[in-house]
């Protein structure tokens, strides 16, 4: 990477998270944040020899908050936390998921809220850069105190202990990792395995590198959309700027821009916009695109804020306040995040919703205006894309199921301590596969929508589509007989994921400019 992403000195930005997140940037510790860490863990240390007891510093926790801890026990408290944390089941969680956790509770611990001692931020700085990733399993967080089982997995290989994948990706005990890199493991001391994994960091994660993919996904749905008008002999006058101002709504506005410069120029929607046209009305899965991709557009705006505010926060249980207390809080609840990413799979289930209704337009000579029954070379004999709008319409299905909100299921736990918990962690998991399934959908209405624009010929398509239908032209071969589709719709899923088609659509259009 280029770029260093520095953490201490401002709050990162949703671009520095998915940088070192997926692409492997390396950080870089600001030294007066440091500074200011060292000064914080003054007062711990301050606190730890006071013979009164302090939550979290000399005591123990849960239900043994009042119980004074010998100094002499302090360390195993410390350990034992984390090994009997350290509870995740299930199939590993994404590198960079635990990537992003990890950036994250970093930047809380360089923010002098949390009391760790420097040598703390330090190693894991040190972790990330050497790509050396904990192996975090996907259940176990309850949203609340935070992710703790997620951020215990990686403390404990901050310690020595559990298991990672170095740089290579090779499984391996963590001691063995640490040591090949020559980094030491932190012998924990007071109040440190608190502020390692009290925090909302791993669905935090999963928030910003679901924005990342959605944001590309977004326009993606309006590309798709273009293919589908276009080559149904939809219209675009409904797309009209002064009929979006009449509703001044900000994402619907930007989806029908996107959708007038992607469809101008068009001679197949010239073709069919003369007085000698009979149709009154496109069906609501043409028309109504800009009203559903700018409601999700809308949808991702908020949780956008909602996360910018979240990586401005310094989430810990007890904290240390700016003038020196250290005070019992309940910021780790992860209540605000975890409502905008289920907010969010609502929103993609609709979207993959309109997708595949387009799709199914498409592939039915009753109502694609001329094209052959499921875009087949010879009806009866081929199938043409007949089952890869089942495809679509099974993972919309799904969609469906996903969108069913995590956030309202709670569960009490520690024996009724923690009696109201958020599963913010469980609303990110199925909201990655959720933009899966979208990329899918999306991916088949490209698809099928390059394949129509192909038989509409010889009128050429508009300049945006026309690029995006040659793009998908150097994966995938143009009407004709039956072929194994699977590894099509894998070519342009992919297509899809790289952001290309959307690339390939805004720079063919007037927004490149």
């Amino acid at each position: 990477m280029s770029i260093t992403v520095t953490v201490g000195s401002i709050p990162l930005a949703p671009r520095d998270v998915v940088a070192v997140a997926r692409d492997g940037a390396p950080v870089a510790l600001d030294p007066a944040a440091l500074s200011r860490v060292a000064e914080t863990r003054a007062l711990i240390e301050g606190l730890a020899d006071d013979p009164q007891p302090h939550y979290g510093i000399s005591t123990g926790f849960g239900a043994l908050a009042t119980t004074f801890i010998a100094p002499d026990r302090r360390a195993q408290l410390q350990e034992s936390l984390i090994r009997s944390h350290a509870a995740g089941t299930g199939a590993e969680v994404e590198r960079e998921v635990t990537r992003a956790l990890m950036l994250l509770r970093l930047q809380t611990l360089a923010t002098a809220r949390t009391g760790v001692r420097p040598v703390v931020v330090e190693t894991y700085a040190a972790l990330l850069n050497a790509g050396i990733t904990p192996i975090v399993r996907e259940y176990g967080s309850l949203g609340c105190s935070g992710d703790l089982a997620p951020l215990s997995h990686v403390a404990l290989a901050v310690m020595g202990e559990g298991d990672v994948r170095d740089a290579e990706d090779r499984a391996m005990p963590a001691a063995e990792a640490l040591a090949a890199v020559g980094i030491s493991p932190v012998v924990l001391r007071e109040k440190e395995g608190l502020a390692l994994i009290n925090g909302t960091d791993g669905m935090l994660g999963m928030l910003l590198l679901a924005l990342h993919d959605l944001e590309m996904l977004w326009t993606t749905a309006d590309v798709a959309a273009a293919l589908s008008v276009e080559s149904q002999l939809g219209s675009d006058a409904v797309f009209a700027a002064d009929l979006m101002a009449l509703r001044p709504q900000a994402g619907q506005a930007t989806s029908a821009a996107h959708l007038r410069a992607f469809l101008a120029g068009s001679p197949i929607v010239a073709s069919h916009r003369g007085p000698e046209c009979t149709r009154v009305q496109d069906a609501y899965s043409l028309r109504c695109a800009p009203q559903v991709h700018g409601a999700a557009r809308d949808t991702a705006a908020h949780a956008r804020t909602v996360a910018e505010r979240e990586l401005g926060s310094a989430v810990d249980n007890p904290v240390v306040t700016l003038d020196g207390r250290v005070e019992s809080n309940g910021n780790f609840h992860g209540a605000p995040v975890a409502y905008v990413l289920d907010f969010l799979a609502i929103a993609v289930a609709d979207v993959a919703s309109m997708s595949e209704r387009r799709t199914d337009r498409a592939l039915d000579v009753a109502r694609s205006h001329g094209l052959p029954p499921f875009l087949a070379a010879e009806a009866g004999v081929d199938s043409g894309l007949m089952i890869a709008q089942y495809a679509a319409a099974g993972i919309v299905s799904e969609l469906k199921r996903l969108a069913v909100p995590a956030s309202v299921d709670s569960i009490p736990s520690s024996a009724m301590q923690e009696d109201h918990v958020s599963m913010g962690w469980a609303a990110g998991r199925k909201l990655r596969r959720a933009v899966d399934g979208l990329a899918r959908v999306l991916a088949i209405e490209v698809l099928t929508g390059c394949r129509a624009l192909d038989l509409r010929a010889p009128l050429p398509p508009a300049a945006a589509t026309g690029a995006v239908r040659d793009l998908v032209r150097t994966r995938v071969d143009g009407p004709g007989r039956d072929r194994f589709v699977s590894p099509e719709i894998e070519a342009v899923t992919e297509l899809v994921l790289s952001g290309a088609v959307a690339r390939a659509a805004v720079e063919h259009s007037g927004l490149a400019a």
